[in-house]
């Protein structure tokens, strides 16, 4: 689940509450016009009033389900419609109109508390104008059971909006958590677990982000350390990982940190420098090729010649955004920098044609 998600749902649920509130307001209506209490028919107009805007706006609301209604001043135009029609029409009851006032005050709380079971800022506004309306008309008769009648719902819909509240806390906090352990296991994926660098995977993904920003002024480099298969047969992989892990930390060292850093292979690495020139490539080649000599340790790769770990580098300019004829001349670059000796820096532009 991302914020987006998040947000929709939160979304989703305003839309359905509002979506009830608006249906039941409408249901009520129509039955206080078809069948009212006490046939008592007058003062109908607050009614149609409330049957007519719930109806409507249960239209708009399914013809453009993305604006947003703004619910408060929903619930309290309902509150204040109910209200005006239960304060005239308890004033045309000849008889006693305490149990009318106890029915429509019921049905008021009713459809707040089933509309809004965890938004308390509306169930009030739709409902303190019914009871205070209910309270006045009374003349104080029932005044304890309507103001019971009002709190205990209060006071429920009070707990249930403190208890979703805490509950979308956790579930946010849940959510922030997951997608900052997606994000993790993103990057991971990414990078080489020996090294550090990115992998493929991670190398085609910065690829294509700074491709996409500029497809110039870029070069790339291929990097292989000279005899590495005797290195691991006469030290051991366990020594050779940690050469491995050093020759890596070199090269990252001694480039810039907008530059792209890849293990390409086993004992081979690319580099992509953005936004340069082939001087400036020539010098971060020759920078790696001197960090890694200095680093100095031991390679014996015969019987009969000790030296080094050392690194050869193949260097071509990435055109029209061709990765991959790029890392063909860089390649044969590399191939002839090995040919020539090891430890030693080509570029494609110095290769003989074929």
């Amino acid at each position: 689940m991302t914020a987006n998600a998040w947000q929709s749902l939160r979304t989703k649920k305003y839309q359905l509450s509002l979506q009830l509130f608006l249906f039941l307001n409408l249901f009520s209506a129509f039955v206080s016009l078809l069948s009212p209490l006490y046939t008592v028919y007058s003062s109908t107009l607050p009614v149609v009033t409330i049957a007519m805007g719930s109806g409507l706006l249960l239209l708009w609301h399914w013809r453009f389900p993305q604006k947003k209604i703004n619910i408060l001043f929903i619930s309290l135009a309902s509150g204040c419609l109910w209200a005006w029609y239960v304060g005239v029409k308890t004033l045309e009851l000849h008889a006693n109109n305490t149990s009318y006032v106890i029915i429509a005050l019921l049905t008021i709380l009713f459809i707040g508390t089933i509309s809004f079971s965890n938004n308390i800022r509306a169930f009030t506004l739709n409902s303190v104008p019914v009871v205070v309306t209910c309270l006045v008309v009374s003349h104080g008769e029932q005044w304890f059971r309507m103001l019971y009648c009002f709190a205990l719902p209060l006071v429920g819909v009070s707990i249930q909006h403190v208890i979703q509240k805490r509950n979308d806390k956790f579930a946010q906090q849940l959510m922030y958590q997951l997608i900052a352990e997606r994000e993790t296991l993103n990057d991971l994926s990414m990078l080489d677990p020996l090294t550090g660098l990115y992998n493929r995977r991670g190398l085609q993904h910065r690829l294509d982000e700074q491709l996409a920003q500029n497809t110039e002024d870029h070069y790339v480099m291929l990097l292989d350390i000279d005899h590495f298969k005797a290195y691991n047969d006469h030290y051991g992989h366990m020594m050779g990982d940690k050469a491995l892990i050093r020759v890596s930390a070199a090269i990252r060292n001694a480039v810039r940190s907008r530059d792209i850093v890849a293990r390409y292979g086993g004992e081979e690495f690319m580099v992509l420098l953005p936004h340069s020139d082939a001087q400036s490539a020539m010098r971060t080649a020759e920078r790696i090729r001197q960090q890694v000599y200095d680093l100095k340790i031991p390679h014996m790769f015969n019987e009969s010649v000790a030296t080094n770990v050392t690194i050869s580098i193949g260097i071509a300019p990435l055109v029209a955004s061709n990765v991959n004829l790029a890392l063909e001349k860089a390649d044969r670059a590399l191939y002839e920098a090995k040919h020539m000796g090891r430890n030693i820096i080509l570029t494609s532009e110095q290769l003989q044609p074929a």
